[in-house]
């Protein structure tokens, strides 16, 4: 099957993108969204699930029975997940009580399965490998607007806590947005969460809207350019004799 990539960047990144368009992955999405680091961490190993769970199941696609085709990609995702879960524990043991029971529910993520069922089992492993990287880098996109609009609102600050993730090097990565900030707790409440969300929903269509009006005005002005036809009538009346 022919596989168009940069119809596939497009879809992931934006005319598709899993979080404000399929609106799939809204739990951990919304749940975990109230700081960047957060955000960011769980975009992470989401993108690394996608592209490993595509991987593997575009690989062995031929040989995966249609019957039991789902079960065999639950249990690789959760391979996967696990791997992920204990590479955390070993590697950023804070980050990981933080996140909590939500790197365990990626197994069951719909993006995850999706990709899997949708793309994956019938495109080539190239393709399956790219289409799990943008699917997955789309909603990590999303995960970090808002956790960076929950996390400026709701603490006044930007990138506060990214030593949990990057080590000693981002210690010095916070940002303070506002000074004495008593801070705005429905922001990293999860309503602030659905608020959020909405908005970068209500952004997205705004835009795809005048995105549309604009080429409609644009197919206008170049009909309206056309030559126009002659107004003269040059024919020869009919001879009926």
């Amino acid at each position: 099957m022919s596989v168009e990539y940069k119809e596939l960047t497009l879809n992931g990144l934006w005319k598709n993108n899993p979080a404000i368009v399929q609106l799939l992955g809204l739990c951990p999405l919304l749940a975990v969204t109230a700081s960047v680091v957060n955000a960011l961490s769980l975009g992470i190993a989401s993108i690394l699930v996608l592209i490993g769970s595509n991987f593997a199941v575009s690989l062995f696609r031929s040989f995966i029975p249609k019957a039991v085709r789902l079960p065999i990609y639950v249990m690789i995702i959760a391979a996967l997940v696990t791997s992920i879960e204990l590479a955390m524990q070993a590697l950023t043991y804070e980050l990981y009580l933080i996140l909590g029971i939500f790197i365990p529910l990626i197994v069951t993520n719909c993006i995850i399965m999706g990709r899997a069922e949708a793309f994956a089992a019938k495109n080539s492993v190239a393709a399956s490998l790219y289409d799990g990287f943008i699917m997955g880098l789309g909603f990590t996109i999303v995960l970090v607007l808002l956790g960076a609009i929950r996390e400026i609102l709701g603490a006044g600050t930007l990138f506060a806590d990214m030593h949990l993730l990057f080590g000693e090097i981002a210690n010095n990565w916070k940002i303070v947005i506002f000074d004495d900030y008593v801070g705005f707790l429905f922001a990293i409440l999860p309503p602030g969460a659905f608020v959020g969300l909405g908005l970068l929903i209500a952004l997205k269509n705004l835009i795809d809207q005048s995105n549309a009006n604009r080429k409609a005005h644009m197919q206008v002005i170049n009909i309206t350019e056309l030559e126009p036809l002659p107004s003269g009538n040059n024919s020869k009346p009919l001879d009926l004799t």
